[in-house]
């Protein structure tokens, strides 16, 4: 009995002091998607998004970095997932299509509440994929996230940590 009530006494933990508390994370990924803009007119005009990163994960080779991609690009993305890892891939926001048809009372897919609507879901979609410790080691990801044009005839493969 006694040996019993030795094993369920509280483990002794170290005091958190200020710096603990309130110093920067071990670990931390940050992605924003902002900043929104619609480029050309008629059947070539399309949106924009600044994908921001802020992160001090080992993985990652620049640890701060801004990148505009579009729709399309995510699409490719989350393709790239799909075929090269072993993640679950979550869905992408719509295509809106019936946003797209001709003689609408509004803007479309560039009015500005979908636009903002769209972003809001394009920011959930990759920071759920890229907070998973598999996916952060797909060269994809990292085309994505931190190269300012894709490659998108590069060779899938893992990125090795330093």
């Amino acid at each position: 009995m006694a040996d019993t009530i030795a094993d369920t006494r509280r483990l002794f933990s170290k005091p958190q002091n200020l710096n603990d508390a309130y110093g920067p994370p071990s670990n931390f990924l940050e992605i924003d998607v902002s900043n929104p803009e619609t480029i050309g007119v008629g059947r070539t005009r399309y949106t924009t998004y600044e994908v921001r990163l802020k992160t001090n994960l080992p993985i990652f080779k620049l640890k701060e970095s801004s990148v505009r991609r579009r729709y399309s690009d995510f699409e490719w993305l989350r393709a790239e997932l799909e075929r090269e890892s072993k993640v679950v891939v979550p869905p992408l926001p719509g295509k809106a299509l019936f946003r797209q048809l001709p003689f609408r009372g509004d803007d479309g897919i560039f009015d500005d509440s979908f636009v903002e609507e769209r972003r809001q879901s394009l920011e959930h979609f990759l920071n759920k994929v890229a907070g998973h410790p598999l996916a952060q080691n797909e060269r994809c990801l990292h085309m994505f996230l931190q190269d300012e044009s894709l490659d998108k005839t590069y060779t899938p493969s893992k990125i090795r940590q330093a």
